[in-house]
């Protein structure tokens, strides 16, 4: 049996631990700006935003938690470390959303059925200080969401709040413009509605790696070829991909190899850790060598 790289490479999110810690901080300022101009200006959809950037801190924090978790090295008993921290965290992050969403439609009801008076500049002067360090905080993780699904939490956590505060600015200026109070109530059920989708995705990412399902980028079709290439295998059965986090996916595969070129094996595997490394991108693999007929000796039977 050859085994391909140990574990202890750096996580996409452990990677991106500063851009985390930067944004908290921002999402933080944010929201102790909006409580104090809610108190201000009397405004309860100011205070309603400031609990939702609370929220949302408190998401980008628990994403910060799990990258220092995931940290940690490796032992006997949880061979990966705590890597899978990161994406239980990304499902998390994705309940939250969620959460947030059922008490917005809460909220706006309970307002469609008794309107609140707002103060509209008020509103909109707090809520764009909001949005500047929003879009802001978006640039610091862009690059970030796109290699970790701990990151991407993140990201669409600071996403919801930026749209939150465009809903806060138009609903504002309505407001202050027309008298219309139920403009508020409108504008959150539609961030509402945009958020669910978001939140639907993550989720289902993380549930993907959860369940350990072949990465979606890589075809064992095509995986299973490649191997076969090499001109002392014969077959491949048992294998299997999936995802350990974001941006480490692992392999195991049982080969089969002509009975003459079972003498040396060191270079063939060699070669086939190369061929799915290079290939698939796949840092660590495990390649069971056997001769042909072994299959008949093995109790489970797999693809």
């Amino acid at each position: 049996m050859g085994a391909g790289h140990d574990h202890g490479h750096v996580t996409a999110g452990t990677a991106n631990r500063g851009r985390l810690a930067i944004v908290l901080g921002m999402m933080l300022t944010v929201a102790a700006v909006q409580v104090v101009g809610a108190v201000y200006s009397g405004s309860l959809a100011l205070l309603a935003d400031a609990g939702h950037t609370v929220t949302d801190s408190l998401g980008v924090a628990l994403a910060l938690v799990a990258v220092w978790v995931a940290a940690k090295p490796a032992t006997d008993r949880r061979t990966f470390g705590y890597q899978r921290a990161e994406i239980l965290a990304a499902a998390v992050n994705a309940i939250v959303l969620f959460v947030l969403c059922g008490f917005i439609v809460y909220e706006a009801v309970g307002r469609l059925q008794e309107p609140t008076d707002v103060s509209g500049p008020g509103m909109m002067v707090v809520a764009a200080f909001g949005l500047t360090l929003n879009i802001a905080a978006l640039f610091v993780l862009r690059s970030g969401a796109k290699e970790s699904l701990n990151v991407k939490g993140a990201y669409l956590e600071v996403m919801g709040d930026a749209l939150a505060s465009v809903g806060v600015i138009a609903s504002g200026a309505i407001v202050w413009l027309t008298g219309w109070s139920q403009a508020d109530t409108l504008v959150s059920l539609i961030i509402a509605a945009i958020i669910v989708p978001r939140a639907w995705s993550l989720l289902r990412e993380a549930l993907h790696v959860l369940l350990e399902a072949t990465p979606k980028d890589m075809d064992l079709a095509e995986v299973r070829d490649h191997l076969l290439r090499h001109p002392s295998v014969v077959d491949v059965h048992d294998l299997h991909a999936w995802t350990i986090t974001s941006g480490v996916p692992v392999m195991s595969a049982h080969v089969v190899v002509r009975e003459e070129d079972l003498v040396d094996t060191g270079l063939m595997l060699d070669q086939l850790h190369a061929c799915l490394s290079g290939h698939f991108d796949v840092e660590h693999s495990t390649l069971q060598i056997e001769p042909p007929g072994h299959f008949d000796h093995e109790g489970a039977r797999h693809l």
